[in-house]
């Protein structure tokens, strides 16, 4: 009996608040999804390199001069309304 009376368990018990709270941390931070860096079409993704930025600026230029080829070369005059009522 005298075993019993000398048992103080409070520092028992802090540890094992202790232990249970990392336990759920430890549990949670598992379950958590990983943050990822999206590379979707939009979303910015990983940056490129300088030799991709000039092809990409490039192919815009092309693109650009291809559709500036497609206009008429001829001036369009001030009295059009007048030759589309002939």
């Amino acid at each position: 009996m005298s075993e019993r009376a000398s048992y103080r368990p409070n520092n028992r018990l802090g540890a094992i608040a202790r232990a249970k709270a990392f336990k759920s941390s430890w549990a949670s931070q598992q379950k958590r999804k990983p943050f990822a860096t999206e590379q979707k079409p939009g979303s910015g993704g990983f940056k490129l390199g300088s030799a991709a930025i000039y092809e990409r600026q490039r192919q815009e230029g092309m693109k650009k001069d291809r559709a500036e080829s497609f206009r008429p070369t001829n001036a369009i005059s001030k009295d059009i309304y007048s030759e589309l009522a002939t």
